[in-house]
């Protein structure tokens, strides 16, 4: 679940543009190379509107008293790159390969709202030719995240009838289930902008004067409110028509190697901000069932980069294949019946219990940073 911003669907903007993909590991790029990016409360600075296609460094250096966020963006509003929570007199290096054509850079103190925004031109045609298993593995990248989202619906619209039959129980059961398709290709979904905070944003997360919708509005009323009435039932509704909207377009996505690695990671991060801490599924404490579908995706991300990733950075391979194996021998021990997604409630896990699941995504989070600059190499 992201944050939201304010979004304009522009198809033919979108037919036009062409790919961009970010890294957000820590970049080579010497200062005098890279742009300089100064956030602060009522102001995003930049030290270059224009820069040639190829690879771009934003340096950037938060000084405002609030978090932020800084995104790389497509006209349209689509996220192309991004790094979310940069906290108050912290710094930051985001690299990202990009081809000609028009962008804007944008800080969003509070990581709420349009944010503060520079606009940036990519210039020439850049781009060295790249290995074709990328292009395997983007081509396979896509068809998984398709078929998520076709395996999606169907539970989703299991947990849409039950609501509708006011069957309380029945609902509850199964909710989580039809979540784990989203949680598996989050970054995918979210590069869209307009979808997510319909489907997926939590209370804490609403904008001043956003309505709130989607899955987690349903959680609250079935295991806080106890209660199933017409909203909800419209709000079923709803939900399953954002989710078919959802299944139309993930074959429209801008996928790159490195945008994969960049969404695996993103997948971590959602595992250490929301499900570790318990603030994803507050009411339900289904977290574990996401967490574990966070996990699936990046995995799924790195088995298809990793041919490349295994000869441009053998050791990095090495340690995310153990990295990634502890961390699902430790949430399989969470499991309540190994051959399905049954986890134990998540409000009956320990506080050492949270702290040894945090080191272990903090474990994978490390490595797995250093992802796309390996498949970029």
């Amino acid at each position: 679940m992201r944050a939201v911003r304010l979004t304009v669907t522009a198809a033919a903007t979108a037919a036009a543009l062409t790919a961009l993909s970010a890294c957000t590991a820590k970049s080579d790029a010497k200062d005098g190379d890279a742009i300089q990016v100064t956030a602060a409360d009522s102001k995003c600075d930049t030290s270059s509107t224009s820069v040639p296609a190829g690879q771009v460094t934003l340096k950037i250096e938060n000084k405002g008293s609030k978090a932020t966020e800084v995104e790389i963006l497509f006209p349209d509003d689509r996220i192309v790159s991004e790094k979310e929570n940069i906290g108050p007199g912290t710094k930051y290096t985001l690299t990202a390969e990009v081809k000609a054509g028009s962008y804007e850079i944008a800080c969003r103190p509070g990581m709420k709202g349009h944010g503060v925004r520079q606009k940036l031109t990519v210039t020439g045609g850049g781009g060295a030719k790249r290995d074709p298993r990328l292009d395997k593995a983007v081509a396979d990248y896509r068809q998984y995240a398709q078929d998520q989202a076709d395996e999606t619906l169907p539970k989703a619209e299991t947990f849409v009838k039950a609501v509708k039959d006011g069957d309380l129980d029945a609902a509850k059961k199964a909710y989580g289930l039809s979540r784990l398709g989203w949680e598996r290709t989050e970054p995918v979904a979210e590069s869209f902008g307009d979808i997510d905070p319909k489907v997926d944003v939590r209370e804490d997360g609403l904008e001043a004067g956003q309505k709130w919708t989607g899955w987690h509005r349903l959680e609250k009323a079935l295991w806080q409110d106890k209660k199933i009435g017409a909203q909800e039932k419209a709000l079923a509704d709803q939900l399953l028509t954002d989710l078919r909207d959802w299944q139309g377009r993930v074959g429209k996505a801008e996928i790159t190697p490195t945008s994969m690695a960049n969404g695996a990671k993103e997948l971590l991060d959602e595992v250490a901000t929301g499900k570790v801490t318990g603030e994803e599924d507050r009411y339900a404490h289904t977290d574990l069932v996401d967490f574990k579908g966070n996990v699936e995706g990046a995995q799924k991300a790195y088995e298809l980069l990793k041919p490349v990733a295994a000869k441009n950075d053998p050791a990095l391979t090495k340690e995310l294949d153990r990295q990634f194996a502890a961390l699902d021998t430790l949430l399989d021990t969470y499991r309540t019946d190994k051959t399905s997604y049954d986890f134990v409630s998540y409000d009956k896990v320990g506080k050492d219990q949270r702290k040894e699941l945090s080191d272990a995504v903090n474990a994978l989070a490390e490595p797995l940073s250093k992802l796309a600059a390996a498949v970029v190499k």
